[in-house]
């Protein structure tokens, strides 16, 4: 009962005194304790349980009925329940409401249940902010009220309230709100922090790189609040599908009641059997099974997507995923560390490894880019900013600028080609970044990205779930490209891109064998970098990663996995086809016992009895159906 909410205790409670009384009124109808079925007290005494258990729904049905929106579950149970007290089936109109709302009150709670996993995301959202003041002391802000530079002070157990990164103090932070991770992260002076994680045991310092707005608390609540509104093909076909079908079995009970009675030639005689048997074929074609059980099982699947650390922004999305044939990935930052390193360094005649290096790191150092850094750490003696002028970058192929007086060059062999700079043909394991002086290649500097320690598997699970091919793009040379897909088992990949080619080639392969032949398969784009926002929303499903990627990518990705673990992938791919299938089994289930039923109680053979378990005894089977999606294995 402890899980119970206020209402449910409520309706759980009605329900017990509703059956207690129910169960004691047909004991004393079945030894004979009770007068006729037509006597007034009967009849008031069954109409107790009657009104006990369902006031809200005969409520909801006038109310239907005065807003012009009668044709619902509620109206469906209330004129078959009111034609069963005018044919003297007072045992079975009772039970029949009666029934209804234990499939109800199962409903709640099922629906409670997968909310379980998605509600805990509304407790990351911190309620205050303690921010430090020009003096030293400590005011204590609404999150709304932070500036980007506040400096924020996060005692032991608190939440942090906005992005910044750790200006003063170390210790251990848990992120499992957010990456569904339980092993704590240790941060320390300089490390960026992201909202909604809870302080350990130390004090933290941080200054604030966000706006709260802006911040990745409030990204991820917006994604769960828009979650709900964009719904799967299936869910959306079922809603239909009840707009259509609950006015045509209305007008089929209608005609069921009349037209045999007028046909038969003894319309009194006959009219209350057919009543009765029109009652019964309304009880029974009552949707509640198909409209419950489907957008609870997706719902249960976005919760299981969000235990595991994903974020599913609609289950449109979760279906797409289901029906994924061919992922496209992209290199840096995705499948390996995003953290380069110079693995060597070549000079040509005339020139030393540290004067390469040397020249390349003032060239680099203005760049943010992740090879950037790696060329500017492993230089240790610098130009002078005052010696390097008329920077300029151009996406994709290098960087140009004038370096104690002398235009130099970095970049990939395609850049020195444009300038007129022959390079060697050396295949080399990594990336070649290519220097050039004065218009002549003076020396290669080879950087290496190593993969993420679990790429390997997750590259084999996704295939091994189900998905026919996985393609690599990325910017690096041939031999970086091919080192890094033959480690990981890729066997198509797409190297020396610039970002406008990523587009291209999804399009290509949108359009190509697999997701041209078969509408219903599907095209996944995993990226990490703002150069990848514009593949993110153009393939049918972007997965982005939500802890080391961009604002841009993680705003344009439908899927967002929090701690960049690639393994999180294979694990919504099968969440997604659980779900479809449960969703699919519901389906076929409920049409199956549905239809049988109706054609059963039109000819007379399926009484009342029958009709509670199309109704309620099908919901519930499907809702429990449903509810395999919330059980964390």
């Amino acid at each position: 009962m402890s899980s119970l909410t206020k209402k449910q205790k409520k309706d759980l409670t009605r329900i017990i005194i509703s059956l207690v009384m129910f169960a004691v009124l047909m004991i004393s109808e079945h030894a004979g304790l009770l007068p006729d079925n037509r006597n007034i007290a009967v009849i008031a005494a069954y109409l107790v349980p009657y009104f006990l258990v369902g006031y809200d729904v005969i409520r909801k049905c006038f109310l239907g009925i005065a807003h012009g929106q009668m044709f619902d579950e509620c109206f469906l149970m209330t004129l078959a329940t009111v034609g069963a007290f005018g044919c003297g089936e007072l045992e079975e109109a009772v039970a029949v409401m009666l029934f209804y709302q234990v499939g109800e009150f199962f409903q709640s709670y099922a629906v409670g249940k997968s909310r379980g996993a998605i509600t805990e995301l509304m407790d990351i959202a911190p309620e205050f902010a303690n921010r430090e003041t020009e003096d030293g002391g400590i005011e204590v802000i609404d999150p709304d009220d932070i500036e980007i530079g506040d400096i924020l002070v996060i005692k032991p157990g608190e939440k942090i309230p906005a992005d910044g990164s750790v200006i003063d103090g170390e210790g251990l932070i848990n992120t499992s709100a957010l990456t569904g991770e339980s092993m704590p992260r240790a941060v320390k002076a300089g490390d960026q922090v992201i909202s909604g994680c809870i302080n350990g045991e130390n004090l933290l310092r941080i200054r604030a790189d966000k706006a709260y707005d802006d911040s990745t608390v409030v990204q991820i609540l917006e994604m769960v609040e828009n979650a709900a509104s964009k719904k799967s093909k299936t869910e959306n076909f079922i809603t239909r599908f009840a707009h259509y079908y609950t006015p045509a079995v209305v007008f089929g009970a209608v005609i069921l009641a009349f037209l045999p009675p007028l046909i038969s030639g003894d319309f009194t005689g006959e009219f209350g059997k057919w009543v009765l048997r029109a009652c019964t074929f309304l009880v029974i074609s009552c949707p509640c099974a198909l409209v419950i059980s489907v957008p609870l099982a997706f719902f249960g699947g976005i919760g299981a997507a969000s235990r595991e650390g994903v974020l599913v922004k609609g289950s449109n999305f979760l279906e797409m995923m289901a029906h994924l044939d061919t992922l496209v990935t992209d290199k840096t930052g995705t499948l390996t560390e995003g953290r380069f390193k110079v693995n060597s360094v070549t000079a040509a005649d005339g020139y030393t490894k540290e004067e390469v290096l040397r020249f390349a790191a003032a060239v680099e150092s203005g760049s943010t880019h992740p090879i950037a850094t790696a060329i500017t750490t492993a230089c240790t003696d610098q130009f002078p900013m005052s010696e390097i002028t008329d920077e300029e970058n151009y996406a994709g192929k290098g960087i140009s600028a004038v370096v104690a007086g002398v235009k130099t060059l970095v970049g990939n062999g395609g850049f020195m080609a444009e300038n007129g700079i022959g390079i060697p043909d050396d295949q080399l394991p990594g990336t070649c970044c290519y220097v050039a002086r004065d218009g002549r290649y003076i020396g290669t500097i080879v950087v290496a990205d190593m993969p993420k320690s679990e790429a390997g598997q997750a590259v084999k699970d996704i295939l091994a779930a189900g998905v026919r091919k996985i393609v690599m793009l990325t910017g690096d040379s041939e031999s970086a490209a091919r080192a890094i897909a033959e480690e990981l088992g890729i066997t198509d990949y797409r190297a020396g891109l610039l970002p406008q080619d990523k587009v291209g080639i999804v399009e290509d392969l949108i359009k190509g064998a697999g997701n041209g032949e078969d509408p219903k398969k599907k095209l996944g784009f995993i990226g990490d970098g703002i150069n990848d926002a514009p593949v993110l929303s153009r393939a049918d499903v972007g997965i982005a990663m939500g802890s080391l990627g961009s604002d841009a990518a993680i705003e344009a990705a439908d899927i967002v996995i929090m701690d960049d673990n690639l393994l999180r992938i294979p694990a919504v791919i099968q969440i997604a086809r659980k779900t479809i299938s449960i969703s699919g089994a519901n389906i076929a289930f409920a049409l199956l016992v549905k239809f049988a039923c109706l054609v059963l109680g039109a000819l007379g053979i399926a009484n009342m009895w029958v009709a509670v378990f199309a109704d309620v005894g099908v919901a519930v089977i499907c809702i429990l159906n449903s509810m395999r999606m919330i059980v964390k294995k």
